[in-house]
Order: C-alpha cells, then structure tokens, then sequence
C-alpha cells in the first residue's frame, strides 16, 4: 500500500509540474506574439475586405489568431478607420471586397459604404467580386469601381422581406399560458406569444420603416450605379434580375467574371507578371500592421454597449447593468476623460439595468462631461432609454431605433406540468400573496392589477426619461412611442434622433463640445488578459457549434427561444422582436 501512494503521489506531482510547466510555455509564446514588432506591408499590396465577417463594436478574437493568416476580426470603427488609413499609405494600392454574403447588419454596412466612397478620393482602385451576391453585399460593393459576379453564381436582386416567428401555438398545445402585460399598442414584444401573426399596429409600423431602409438602399445604388429608383425598384419587382448576366445588362454589375479572371485585373493594374504573386493583405493583418491610437494627455471614452441589456454583470456579449455603471463611473471620475461617447447596438433588455445605467450616465453630464450617443445597427427600447439623456444623439439612416415601451412576462405551466407531464403541486402559505409570481399557478384579477399598475410605472419613467432628455413635452414623447419602431431617418424628422452621421462623427462632436483640439481615445470595456479571452473563447464554442450546424435564420429563433427565460425574470424594454430580412 506505501508503495502505491508513492507512486500515486509521485505521478500527481509530475503531472502537476507538466501542466505548470506548460502553462508558463504558452504564456512565453503568447507573450513574444504580443511583444514582436509590427509585421511588415508590402509593396503594391491590396487590402482585403470580407464581408462574410461581421465585424462587432469590440475587436474579436484573441493573441492565438495572431498565428493564423488572416489575424484577428478588428472592431467596424478599427475598420472604418483602416480604410481611412489605407487612402495615404504608399504600400495599399487598392481595395478587394469579397462581396458574397453580408455578416453585418443595415447601418454598419453603411459605415463601410461611406468609408470606401471616401477612399475612392485617393484615387486608388476598388473592386468588389463574389460567387454568389447577396442584396447586403452588393448594398456595400455598389460603392466600387467595379463589381464582378462569377458567371455560373448567382446575384440577389428581389427587394426586402421580413419574417417574424410566432409560437403562440406550441404554447397552446404545450398547455402554457404566458400571461402577458405590455404598455404601448405598437409594442409587440409579447405577439410572438399572443397571436399566430401580425397585430395590424405592428404591420403597420414595419411596413413604413422596413419600405424606408429598402428606398434608402435604392438611392445609394441608383447614385452609385447611375441607375434611376424607379427602374431599380421595377426591376425587383418584376423578378428581372435572375442570372449575373442579366445583372450586366441592366447596369447593376459591371460584368461576369470568374476569380482567377479578377486575379489578373489585379496583376494588370499593379502592373505584375503573370506568374507574380498579389499582395493580399487582410483587414485583420493591416490592423496588426497599423497603429491606430491617437495621442494626448486628455482623452474621450469610447464606451461599446453591444447585445441584451441584462441585470447584473452580464457577460461579453451582452449589456450587464452592473458592469456598465462601474464602467461609465470609472470615466466619469476619470480627471483624463474630457468626453463620453456611448456606442449603442442593442435592442434593449432589463428595464432596471437600463435606469441604472441611464443613471451613471445622467451623473456625468451632471458632472459637466459632455455625453454623445452613436447609434449602431439596433438602439431601441431599452437601448434607447440608456441613451435619452445624452447632449447629443447620432444615428445612420437605416439604424433601427424608437420602440419606447415596456413589457412582462409571467408564465403559467401549471397545465404543461400535470397534462403533459403528471406532476401536480400543492403547498400551504403565510399570506395572501406570498406566493405571487409563481408559475405554478393562474394569476388572480388582483396580481394581474399590480403586475399592469408596475408596467404603466415604468412605461411613464420612461417616456419621463425622454421627454427629459429630448426637452420635449410628455404628450408629445406618447404620442412617438408607443412601443413604435422608427428608422434612423424618422427618428431625426421625429426628435429622437438629432443628426445622421457615423461613430467618428460622434467622437468628432465630443471633441468639439468639451474643446479638445488633441486628444487620446480611451476604449471600454477594456481589453481581456490573453488567459481571460482563451477561457471566454472556449465558452462561447458551443453556440458557434450550434450556429454552425442549425444555419443563422434558425439559431435567431434559437436564441429568441433562449431569451424567453430572460423575459420572464423582470420588466423588460426591450425590441418588439427578432426579424429577419432578406
């Protein structure tokens, strides 16, 4: 027996020493990855810009991708900023766009689309090609030179439509009422659970803002492709559009041409052999390759707020309410940081979490910080309520925003668990409600009460909260929410939005309103340790596995299924719903 704990304890202590001896190897790699100098451009080389990637408010990925070719998947503002770099360096002679699918959403393309508009000043190339064109990555190649379709692929020309997922049914047949309680007739959050389609309000107000993105999509096209709407919009309309070539002949692309094809108009511009090989260089490499960071003593906090707001910490990809009072604290109190400005992607979530961040906010410009809201793809409900008290509101024309109102779910699976399943539930208690809230049992006309007279509350904090910030009368802010979703466009004729204009534009008015002639940027939530990224990486493997196997369309209803639970936690402002256009 000695002689086994001898072995035993002799083997645990080697294996011990192993894994310390290999932790401490991977921390030296990384650390010389994270410590060597930055990679050299190469001459003539041209920047690759993939749209198959979407590219976040914070840069994804960690100090490992840094051994892959393509690098890690810089932020859209490190991207919009690259692009801008790209336009005076002597090594970039021009611009690739892989313009297949688009991983990004209405608004961020559009940051893209300006951004390589104004690089076309440099007088530089730009051509976009893809085997298969989707209506999102031509939307961004139409800012091209020239756009190339593979002759054999396909090009999407068919305007947009929207789907929403209702699962009122299963929920029937499943034996669960929802019990739900809304303030605002447009806010159609709960209509998933409550109808098998769309009320009238919400297709009311979805067709206006959905026909809205789609006219400004054909306006940008028609002034970039010389093209009128009207034709653009009767050629989806009568299904014109069904090869590349017939995308040729209506001026849409400039021609049909398979890769290598493309290859070798690059080798002709840059003046290459025909066996030379083309510098290709990917966004990501350019990043690592570049150094973006403004110098100054005083400095404007870039705050990302990107996903679900949700109480508590939250996690990387969401908004937790405590983890963002401590960030915007920590800024406000920050004697270094001049400005604010608050990066908004998100349809919104906890209504606590969004007060409390609302708060932080409020203190600072209390404080005398000047506070600039950037709206993204998605700032509505809740995203907007952390952002209706801020000097100044910027948005792209197709960002979705508005949906002012609240709502709440209370489940009752008291009949799911004895039909469906046979369990049944009794139990004894001290007082009239202690038990309130349970999903055990139907709610009573006098819990209903208090759960509405709770919703109305916060629905009038609310509409307090902007009518406060916009410096508009409260009858005026009812009468715009409603639980109504708006395009950027509407929210700028409306008075929830004050100007269009991208998230430089904002760092721009910061600057402007706390008078910094230079300045530093400084980037929140900051960045992980190598070890904290690994570990969240391995994390989040399952849901890209998920993704991966069930397609994007059907992980969306996936995870609307996920966020059920979260609704059912708290008053939620949040976006009436998951919609996907094509």
């Amino acid at each position: 027996m000695r002689s086994f704990f001898k072995i035993f304890f002799a083997s645990l202590l080697s294996l011990i020493v192993f894994c310390v001896l290999v932790f401490f190897l991977l921390a030296a790699v990384v650390g010389s990855l994270a410590s060597k100098g930055r990679p050299d451009i190469a001459d003539k080389s041209i920047l690759v810009i993939d749209l198959g990637q979407a590219f976040h408010e914070r840069t994804q990925g960690g100090p490992l991708d840094a051994f892959s070719d393509e690098g890690s998947t810089p932020s859209l503002f490190d991207v919009v900023r690259l692009i801008d770099k790209a336009k005076t360096d002597k090594d970039i002679s021009g611009i690739y766009i892989e313009a297949g699918d688009n991983a990004n959403g209405f608004a961020s393309s559009n940051e893209l689309r300006r951004a390589l508009i104004d690089f076309k000043s440099s007088r530089k190339f730009v051509i976009a090609h893809a085997d298969m064109m989707s209506q999102g990555g031509y939307f961004v190649a139409s800012a091209a030179d020239k756009i190339y379709v593979n002759p054999s692929g396909t090009f999407d020309w068919r305007g947009y439509a929207i789907t929403f997922a209702f699962v009122k049914e299963m929920l029937d047949r499943l034996g669960i009422q929802p019990q739900i309680f809304y303030a605002g007739k447009f806010k159609s959050a709960t209509e998933m659970f409550r109808t098998s389609q769309m009320t009238p309000e919400n297709r009311l107000q979805t067709t206006v803002w959905l026909n809205e993105l789609y006219n400004y999509f054909l306006m940008q096209v028609a002034e970039s492709r010389h093209v009128d709407t009207a034709t653009l919009h009767q050629l989806a309309n009568n299904a014109t559009i069904r090869t590349p070539a017939d995308a040729v002949s209506q001026k849409l692309i400039d021609g049909t041409r398979y890769d290598d094809e493309v290859k070798a108009e690059f080798k002709q511009r840059l003046g290459l052999g025909k066996t030379d090989k083309i510098n290709l260089l990917s966004i990501g490499k350019y990043k690592e390759a570049t150094n973006l960071r403004k110098s100054g003593n005083d400095r404007i906090a870039i705050i990302y707020a990107e996903g679900d707001i949700v109480d508590g910490m939250g996690g990387n990809d969401n908004i937790g309410g405590d983890k963002y009072r401590q960030i915007i604290r920590k800024a406000r109190l920050d004697n270094s940081v001049k400005a604010i400005v608050l990066r908004v992607n998100s349809g919104g979530g906890s209504a606590l979490a969004s007060e409390n961040i609302w708060r932080e906010l409020h203190q600072a410009r209390a404080d005398g910080k000047p506070v600039i809201v950037s709206f993204g793809d998605v700032a509505a409900s809740g995203g907007y309520y952390i952002s209706s008290g801020a000097d100044s509101i910027f948005a792209s024309p197709n960002t979705i925003t508005g949906s002012i109102g609240v709502f709440g779910i209370i489940p009752y699976m008291g009949g799911f668990f004895k039909d469906k399943l046979g369990i049944t539930f009794d139990g004894v208690k001290t007082a009239t409600y202690a038990d309130a809230g349970t999903n055990l049992r139907p709610m009573n006309e006098a819990e209903k009460e208090q759960i509405q007279s709770s919703i109305d509350r916060t629905y009038m904090q609310f509409k307090q909260r902007v009518a406060d910030g916009r410096k508009k009368d409260t009858a005026y802010i009812d009468s715009i929410a409603q639980g109504r979703v708006w395009s950027g466009t509407s929210a700028v004729r409306i008075g929830l939005v004050d100007r269009i204009g991208n998230l430089q534009d904002a760092v721009a008015a910061a600057a402007k309103m706390a008078k910094l002639s230079s300045y530093g940027l400084r980037e929140y939530p900051e960045g992980q340790s190598w070890f904290d990224q690994f570990m969240n990486r391995k994390s989040s493997e399952p849901s890209a596995m998920i993704k991966a196997q069930v397609g994007e369309e059907q992980y969306r209803i996936y995870q609307q299924l996920v966020q059920i639970r979260q609704m059912t936690q708290s008053v939620q402002a949040r976006l009436p719903y998951q919609f996907f256009i094509r």
